[in-house]
């Protein structure tokens, strides 16, 4: 089975970045916010779970769930967003399983990446072999979540739905700063990649 880096970090702290990063050192990437899109596919049984949960307004005419109406009513409701998450973890995490268990046949990868901003909450760190945090300043937070097309009182309801930083820093193997240039990031991904095992 191939080596298992866990790989969180909050909202806007650059967690893509640094799976691309290791991607292009080799690693097989799992993004686990991909996974739970694809097992929101229309009339999946996740999907049945969340409509029934949320009610049909929450859907698109096509019956895709717009994420951003749902998005709306969980990151201002804390119990909204742990009835979501006990739908979703639980199939995401099973889903991750089976991609792992693959990720060794036909052809042996020798590290694999779980991208997961609830890497923790949902349990899979425990899966890893290392668990890397990536972490930024807070104004550099806010201002890459409202570049996403969120209002700043939007992007706020997101940052602070989520634990501090320092409660998955205080958890991490390996901690990467991303606040500065790319150079210095890939730089830190480099030195941390040297200290797995196998090293990428």
């Amino acid at each position: 089975p191939p080596y298992v880096i866990g790989l969180t970090g909050n909202i806007g702290c650059g967690k893509s970045t640094i799976a691309r990063m290791l991607a292009e050192r080799g690693a097989f990437v799992i993004d686990a916010d991909r996974v739970a899109h694809e097992l929101m596919a229309p009339h999946s049984p996740v999907w049945e779970r969340i409509v029934a949960g949320f009610g049909p307004g929450i859907l698109r005419p096509d019956d895709q769930i717009d994420r951003r109406a749902l998005g709306s009513i969980v990151f201002d409701d804390p119990a909204a967003l742990t009835r979501l998450e006990q739908i979703v973890h639980p199939a995401v995490v099973e889903r991750v399983e089976e991609m792992l268990r693959s990720s060794g046949a036909p052809m042996a990868v020798a590290m694999a990446v779980v991208e997961a901003i609830k890497l923790i909450e949902s349990g899979m760190h425990r899966r890893c072999d290392s668990l890397w945090v990536v972490t930024c300043q807070p104004e550099q937070q806010l201002e890459r979540v409202m570049g996403r097309g969120l209002s700043r009182e939007q992007a706020l309801a997101r940052i602070n739905a989520q634990p501090p930083q320092a409660e998955k820093v205080a958890l991490a193997d390996e901690v990467i700063d991303n606040s500065g240039s790319l150079e210095d990031t890939q730089r830190q991904v480099e030195e941390a990649s040297r200290r797995s095992q196998p090293p990428l």
